[in-house]
């Protein structure tokens, strides 16, 4: 009778438990049973024998299961139960038997059989686009030889869900289905999750409660990324994404907050359905009253008086109790209180702000000041350069061993390295880019540069379009390279690399019209010690009177230089400003050659000295969101004709402009500043220059003149005049014509100005491309004579582009403008333009 029985209890387990697959839920025999549950008996456990699996190791079940050979268990009892319990939790078994096969006195065998879930073969994804579904593939990461469980079901299906509803898809449907895979191995599927977007739900209205003093319009306003569906939004997503509008709810009070709103707060907020398309915002707020600073004090400053802490917190009595500008100005602002302090080496610096008395509408704040310790530099570490030698990173930073802390110097130190081009500037600015360890009982700091190296090379085999043709180049520029290493073993990978120099060799050609071919080197720490840099370029270009491939001419201009230059970075004012000197040899050769200069034939010479001082405080050389860059310069020749005393009016043009004479000036300005806290930039350009001569009689240089309008020719490099871009106009249309000895009329100005701000909003900004998109409004003009030069008479253009910093061939960029303004000179100059640049814009 106790065999029977104990056979009855592990069949009616058996049963019972084998019915609720894919349940981690133990079902007890029913109680119509006849079975005593009160007095359990105890077997001891003869073997366990476990059956069924084809993948994992019996030794594991075994040691999760906790039942082996010689365990002395209770039928009925707790035992069994927690064994089929703790297999069930496992979520790796679609099915659990439990079997008794042989009952012998008070010894029993057990037989686990188990039914592992199926592996998955492969994860796929419908109704969504090719890059939806690879964002989708690389959030969830879903492994293949995986086994199916539930739990990875249900999580992949909420992280969709959550990924669609980041893009206004708040509606979307996803149901997951498999199906048996037959060609892999057995028990294998193919996992489909069938996605349905519908429709992009939007915003219809925003109603907000309870304001008096501020209106809804300014509200919505602060809602920086929730916006309500109106015509004066098209611009603006109105697309309800949830953490966008709980950050909004965070900017509504913050708006408050800043016009003096402290007790703001939102007492309420629902969200509720319209259609399947839209959705209404309810928000209801209690905005309280306004407040003002009264009486500010200091306490604990030494280092500073409370007149200077004053003067950088730039509030007084009666001003707005703005809570948000007061934190700016105290903590996070480049001038601010602490950043005062943290330059002067103060790191352990601590500051609050602390509401001592409120009377009425008018509020007392105490600064409490806890000054610290002067904290020194102790460690200074570089991670992630692969590439580029250890001492070309270090020369670059500020912050030195020893020297006190300062949190300009190590900002400084992040956009010298920005600057470099070697290195990723979005990972260097992203958090974790620099670490900082302070040690506050030895009064040290230690920092680690946490770089990741890019592509700072260019190969380049191109097309390009300037001066109404196309223009073929080959050439490569390596921006890291290393003359050092040139006999090094292994160091040509493909050229040797990580100095810092740069070599650059191209050539262009467009048949038989035009040839170039040009060599450069520079190293920017000559001797390695001092940021003293020298440069070295040689070029020679022909151009021909022919038409591209298949004609030749003997009409020609030939041009062949020779540039050395010298740069110093200097300390005072600071260490952004530079000076530079260059010694130039051109010869230019002509024959024949029409309409360019007023000298068309014979040779000239142009040996000149040019001299440069500037000031360059961008914080990054491909898109710069902060800083600026000025700079002035004059070229200059030795001014022959007051020297030789020889009789220059009626001399031949060919003896005239033998060696040219001249002296040029040049002023370039720029500034880039970000928008607000959004990643819109604004840049702000002036530039100008002048070209002036020695004697009257000799006049105006053949050479070095400008041709203004246009895309300023990028990409082709023409010598003898200086291309200024203005676009919405045609090529060189915007640059007057004089009258030639030789009867023909060229475009020639000796003074020109040009004025330009552009919008930037970047797109892509990685390692191996960025993209950014503007807009812009430009305006430029160029004369012949100083004396009709009139910085305000400008012909004005506007419009939008592209540019694209892509690592084969450089910067690229694609330009649509419009000029607004007739051109006497070149009639149907202006209109609408499409402007293709290859490099920096002029």
């Amino acid at each position: 009778m106790r065999k029977l029985l104990l056979t009855a209890f592990i069949t009616i387990l058996y049963f019972n438990v084998s019915a609720q697959q894919d349940s981690t839920k133990l079902v007890l025999p029913p109680a119509n049973v006849d079975f005593n549950y009160n007095r359990p008996e105890k077997y001891v456990v003869e073997d366990v024998i476990i059956t069924g699996l084809d993948y994992l190791n019996p030794a594991q079940i075994e040691s999760i299961a906790g039942i082996v050979k010689g365990d002395t268990i209770l039928i009925p009892g707790q035992d069994l139960q927690f064994l089929m319990k703790k297999l069930w939790m496992q979520r790796i078994f679609s099915d659990v038997e439990l079997r008794g096969l042989n009952v012998n006195g008070d010894k029993v065998t057990l037989q686990i059989h188990l039914q592992e879930r199926p592996r998955v073969s492969s994860w796929d994804y419908t109704g969504v686009r090719k890059g939806e579904k690879d964002e989708i593939k690389e959030k969830l990461n879903l492994r293949r030889g995986g086994e199916l469980s539930d739990y990875a079901i249900e999580t992949s299906k909420n992280a969709i869900k959550k990924y669609l509803a980041e893009k206004g898809f708040l509606n979307a449907e996803v149901r997951m289905r498999q199906e048996r895979d037959t060609v892999y191995k057995s028990n294998y599927v193919r996992v489909f999750f069938d996605i349905k977007k519908n429709n992009k739900v939007k915003i219809k209205n925003i109603n907000i409660e309870g304001n008096k003093e501020i209106s809804d319009r300014k509200l919505r306003r602060s809602m920086k990324k929730t916006k309500q569906k109106r015509l004066s939004t098209f611009l603006k997503s109105s697309k309800f994404i949830r953490s966008n509008y709980e950050d909004d709810l965070v900017n509504l009070i913050t708006y408050y907050n800043e016009k003096g709103y402290r007790d703001a707060k939102v007492l309420s907020d629902s969200i509720y359905p319209i259609n399947d398309k839209r959705v209404g915002i309810d928000i209801k707020v209690y905005e309280g009253q306004r407040y003002y600073f009264r009486n500010i004090s200091w306490v604990g400053n030494s280092i500073l008086t409370d007149d200077q802490l004053n003067l950088m917190l730039g509030l007084k009595k009666g001003d707005v109790y703005d809570k948000v500008a007061m934190e700016k100005m105290l903590f996070i602002d480049d001038n601010s209180v602490t950043t005062t302090y943290n330059d002067q080496g103060y790191l352990f610096f601590y500051l609050d702000p602390v509401e001592v008395n409120v009377v009425g509408d008018s509020i007392d704040i105490e600064m409490r000041i806890i000054e610290g310790d002067q904290a020194t530099f102790s460690r200074i570490n570089i991670a992630g350069n692969n590439r580029t030698n250890e001492h070309v990173i270090r020369r670059e930073l500020f912050t030195k061993p020893g020297e006190l802390y300062s949190k300009s110097l190590i900002i400084e130190s992040i956009r010298r390295l920005n600057n470099t081009g070697y290195f990723d500037p979005e990972k260097l600015a992203a958090p974790g880019g620099i670490n900082i360890i302070p040690n506050r009982a030895e009064g040290t700091v230690d920092l680690t540069y946490n770089l990741e190296e890019k592509a700072s090379d260019n190969f380049e085999i191109s097309g390009g379009y300037g001066n109404s043709m196309f223009i073929g180049s080959l050439g490569f520029r390596f921006s890291n390279f290393s003359t050092r290493r040139l006999f090094t073993k292994g160091a040509w990978r493909p050229l040797p690399s990580g100095d810092g120099q740069s070599l650059s060799v191209r050539a262009q050609t467009n048949g038989k019209y035009y040839r170039a071919l040009s060599f450069g080197f520079v190293e920017p720490w000559l001797g390695g010690k001092k940021p003293t840099s020298l440069s070295i370029s040689v070029y020679h270009s022909t151009q021909t009177n022919s038409n591209y491939f298949y004609q030749t001419s003997d009409e020609y201009m030939k041009v062949t230089g020779l540039a050395v230059g010298i740069g110093k970075r200097l300390k005072w004012p600071d260490h952004n400003f530079s000076v530079n000197a260059e010694v130039g040899w051109q010869h230019y050769k002509l024959r024949e050659w029409p309409g360019t200069f007023i000298f068309n034939n014979g040779q000239s010479n142009n040996f000149s000295l040019k001299l440069g001082f500037g000031r360059y405080t961008l914080d990054n050389p491909i898109f710069p969101r902060d800083g600026s860059d000025f700079s002035i310069s004059v070229q200059f020749t030795p001014p022959y004709s007051l020297l030789n005393n020889k009789d220059y009016k009626n001399m031949p043009n060919s003896e005239k402009y033998r060696w040219i004479e001249y002296h040029k000036w040049s002023f370039k300005s720029s500034a880039f500043t970000r928008i607000g806290s959004s990643n819109f930039v604004l840049m702000a350009k002036a530039q100008m220059g002048y070209l002036g001569y020695y004697n009257k009689d000799v006049g105006y240089s053949p050479f070095e003149g400008f041709l203004v309008g246009g895309d300023g020719m990028s990409g082709y490099t023409l010598y003898g005049q200086e291309n200024i871009g203005v676009r919405g106009y045609s090529n060189g249309s915007l640059t007057p014509y004089v009258q030639t000895s030789y009867g023909q009329r060229v475009a020639a100005a000796n003074a020109y100005v040009k004025y330009t701000a552009e919008v930037r909003y970047p797109l892509i900004m990685q390692p191996q491309s960025s993209i950014y998109v503007l807009a812009f409004l430009e305006g430029g003009n160029s004369w012949y004579n100083l004396d009709d030069f009139n910085p305000f008479a400008i012909k004005r253009s506007a419009g939008v582009g592209v540019r694209l910093l892509l690592p084969i061939v450089g910067l690229i960029g694609f330009h649509w403008g419009y000029g607004f303004d007739d051109v006497p000179s070149n009639p149907g100059a202006g209109g609408g333009q499409i402007h293709f640049e290859i490099g920096m814009p002029m």
